[in-house]
């Protein structure tokens, strides 16, 4: 793989630092003023109310989507820099699976996971199926690996876009929505997966999610997005912030674990 350009910060250095951060759509504010790290191997949790902004944030942290105003930083590089090597280098640092899972069609599950590295390393093609089946045994996927997308439960679906998040075995990895139209079962077995990444990997995970049962299980701290003050209004462990939170942030979770 190319050398890193001299300007970015040591591979090791997984943190996160949003500063100063606005979302917004022409004139529509989506949200405003977030200031937030993410940790190392930690699961970091995005809640709020539906249109509260969870997925347009989770755009800005991966750079597909251009802040308002300020800053998201790995390291101290902005991943939104004008500098197109050194984005697409700190891109290949984190990985990303999408709420639908996105796999191709056209391929194989074991060809969607060493896409990637097809694209990204100098992987020899032994070197890639190997890793390839090596992450899909990770998630529970190992006897998947010649399957089309199409014969896969949508649990399946999700647990092979991890996989391919893991390809390039990145520091971060990106869930968007992860438990979102799975069966009690599977949502429970996912959660394992990532409390697995985080204990035995140490990845660093960051989940947006309106599943309040899975936060609960599996996040370190809970970041809370209000879609009526358009800025966030509580981070912290969230049994804490059910316990001592701010009033509206209280009565979202204890609905939500009532629902």
């Amino acid at each position: 793989m190319d050398d890193a350009p001299a300007s970015l910060p040591p591979e090791h250095e997984v943190p996160v630092r949003v500063r100063g951060l606005t979302m917004a759509f022409g004139d529509r504010l989506i949200q405003r003023d977030l200031d937030f790290d993410i940790r190392q191997s930690e699961v970091l949790a995005i809640a709020g109310r539906s249109g509260c902004g969870k997925s347009t944030l989770l755009r800005h942290l991966i750079g597909l989507q251009a802040p308002a105003a300020g800053s998201v930083c790995y390291g101290e590089q902005s991943i939104h820099t004008d500098d197109e090597a050194i984005q697409a280098h700190l891109r290949r640092r984190f990985g990303v699976a999408f709420q639908s899972g996105a796999l191709w069609s056209s391929m194989t599950v074991g060809e969607n996971v060493m896409l990637p590295m097809e694209m990204f390393s100098d992987a020899s093609a032994a070197e890639r199926e190997q890793r390839a089946r090596e992450k899909l045994t990770l998630v529970g996927l190992g006897e998947q690996f010649a399957a089309e997308p199409a014969s896969l439960s949508g649990g399946m679906r999700k647990r092979a876009a991890i996989a391919r998040a893991l390809a390039l075995e990145p520091q971060l990895i990106y869930l968007d929505e992860p438990s979102a139209g799975l069966d009690p079962i599977t949502s429970a077995e996912l959660d394992d997966l990532i409390r697995r990444l985080r204990d035995e990997q140490g990845a660093t995970v960051v989940m947006v999610s309106h599943e309040l049962d899975s936060i609960f299980q599996v996040a370190d701290r809970l970041l809370f997005l209000d879609a009526e003050e358009k800025t966030m209004t509580a981070l912290d462990a969230p049994r804490a912030l059910l316990e001592h939170g701010p009033e509206s942030v209280r009565a979202f979770l204890r609905r939500g674990r009532a629902a």
